[in-house]
């Protein structure tokens, strides 16, 4: 791909920042409405997360920051 990832998956995401361990503890987590996405509980685990938006599960709070690949 020859653009820079603008987003990545809420599920992805978690396993990331080491919120989760499995992207299945992410899935279920997600879908028993356990995570905010900016405050608003989100149900969907492909959700696209942007560079700023705030996730937050179990009283933890991550920033979503994205790199931006070279040319």
């Amino acid at each position: 791909m020859s653009e820079a990832q603008a987003f990545i998956k809420l599920d992805q995401f978690l396993k990331l920042v080491g919120a989760v361990q499995t992207g299945g503890q992410a899935k279920i987590l997600i879908q028993e409405g356990e995570v905010l996405v900016n405050g608003e509980v989100e149900t969907r685990r492909g959700r696209k997360l942007q560079a700023g938006d705030q996730v937050t599960l179990a009283q933890m709070h991550y920033t979503v920051q994205l790199k931006a690949s070279g040319p």
